[in-house]
C-alpha cells in the first residue's frame, strides 16, 4: 500500500519588534562578510529583511539563501541581460516578448506597485496559429531568461516606498496543455529563491473551472502567506470585481481586464521603452562589483560558508522545497485534463486587499 503524501508543514509566521529585526539584519551582514559592500543594494537592510521574512526570521537559513543569490547573480549576471542580443536570432528576450504573454504595464496600481501582466493562454494560441513566432518559446532557458529580465526591470521601476509588485494574470485561451512542468518548476524556484518577498498580490483573472480545481489541489502545498496573496477575479462577479476597481485606475487598465484602455500591448512601443530602460540600467546596475573578479568573490562567499549546523538546516529546507515541487509536478501530470465532470469549487473572491509587507 502506497504511503499517503502530506501537505507541507506550516510554520506560523513570526512578528518581531524593530530592534530584533535590526539585530538579525546585522547578524546576517556579519556572517556574509566584507563582500556586502560590493553588493550595496542586495545587501541593504531592506533587502536582507526580505530574506529574513522568507525564512521566517531564521538567520542561518536566510544567510544561506542570500549567499546563494549572490553566487547566482555573479554567475548568471541578470543585470547584464539586454532587450536585444546582437549574437542571437531566436535566443534574445526581444523575440520572446513578441506574443505579449509577459510584459510590464506602463502604469502602477493605486499603492504604487509595479504591475507585471501575464497571459499564458497566448502561448497555446500562438503555437497553433503562428509556430514561427513561437519558436523561441520552446526553449525553457529563454523563457526563464525573459522572466529574469522582466523581474529585474520591474524591480528597478518600483517606487521608493515599495518593495513588491502585482501580477495580473489573464486566463483567456488557457487550458491544461498550456502548462509546462519544467518551466513551472524552474519559475517557482527562481521566484522563491532569487526574488523572495517580491510578490505583493497576484490576481487570477477569469480562470476556467478546470484551473480552479487544479488550484485546490496545489493550495495545500503553499505557505499561507503566499496563497493569501492570490485573488480570483471573475468579470461577471460584482463582489470580486471590486478588487480591480480598488486597485487600478480603470482609465489605464487594459480592456481585456475590464478597464477602459483599448490599446493594450503594442510590441513596437514596448520594445522602444525597454531599450531606453536598458541604457539607464547599464549605468546603475547592482553589480558594480564586477570590476572585481567574480571568481574571487565566489571564493569569499565560500570562505564565509555556514557551519555544519547551518548546512544541515539549510539542506533540510532545500529538500522540503524540492519535495514540494515534485509533488506539485505529480499533481499536474495526474490531473485529468479530459474530465468533463469537474466539480464546482468555491473560490475566495473577497475584495479585501492584501496588505503590503
Amino acid at each position: 500500500m502506497m504511503a499517503t503524501k502530506k501537505s507541507r508543514v506550516v510554520v506560523p509566521e513570526k512578528s518581531l519588534p524593530p530592534e530584533e529585526q535590526q539585530a538579525k539584519i546585522n547578524e546576517i551582514r556579519k556572517s556574509i562578510g566584507s563582500i556586502t559592500s560590493k553588493f550595496p543594494m542586495l545587501c541593504s537592510d531592506a533587502s536582507i529583511l526580505r530574506y529574513l521574512k522568507a525564512r521566517n526570521w531564521n538567520t542561518k537559513k536566510a544567510s544561506k539563501m542570500l549567499k546563494e543569490t549572490l553566487k547566482w547573480r555573479l554567475d548568471y549576471k541578470p543585470e547584464k541581460i539586454q532587450w536585444v542580443c546582437i549574437c542571437c536570432v531566436f535566443e534574445d528576450v526581444a523575440h520572446e516578448a513578441k506574443i505579449g504573454k509577459l510584459y510590464r504595464a506602463n502604469y502602477f496600481d493605486k499603492h504604487g506597485r509595479t504591475v507585471l501582466i501575464m497571459r499564458p493562454g497566448l502561448q497555446f494560441v500562438s503555437q497553433r496559429h503562428s509556430p514561427l513566432l513561437c519558436k523561441s518559446t520552446s526553449s525553457t532557458e529563454v523563457q526563464i531568461k525573459y522572466l529574469v529580465y522582466c523581474m529585474e526591470r520591474a524591480i528597478s521601476d518600483l517606487k521608493p516606498d515599495q518593495k513588491q509588485m502585482v501580477w495580473l494574470i489573464d486566463f483567456q485561451g488557457w487550458n491544461m496543455s498550456s502548462i509546462s512542468v519544467k518551466v513551472t518548476k524552474e519559475t517557482a524556484h527562481l521566484l522563491q529563491e532569487r526574488y523572495p518577498e517580491r510578490l505583493g498580490l497576484a490576481i487570477l483573472y477569469d480562470p476556467p473551472k478546470v484551473f480552479e480545481s487544479f488550484w485546490l489541489l496545489v493550495k495545500p502545498f503553499l505557505e499561507p502567506k503566499t496563497y493569501k496573496k492570490v485573488k480570483f477575479v471573475f468579470r461577471n462577479d460584482q463582489q470580486s470585481w471590486k478588487i480591480m476597481e480598488e486597485l487600478f485606475d480603470m482609465d489605464k487598465l487594459e480592456s481585456v481586464f475590464g478597464g477602459r484602455n483599448s490599446i493594450g500591448f503594442v510590441y513596437e512601443d514596448y520594445a522602444k521603452r525597454m531599450m531606453e530602460e536598458d541604457k539607464k540600467m547599464s549605468d546603475s546596475t547592482d553589480n558594480e562589483c564586477l570590476s572585481h573578479s567574480p571568481s574571487t568573490m565566489i571564493l569569499e562567499l565560500q570562505h564565509s560558508e555556514p557551519n555544519s549546523d547551518l548546512t544541515s538546516e539549510a539542506s533540510d529546507d532545500e529538500t522540503d522545497s524540492s519535495t514540494f515541487l515534485e509533488e506539485v509536478e505529480e499533481k499536474i501530470e495526474g490531473f485529468s485534463l479530459g474530465s468533463k465532470d469537474v466539480e464546482t469549487v468555491e473560490v475566495d473572491t473577497t475584495s479585501k486587499r492584501s496588505e503590503t509587507e
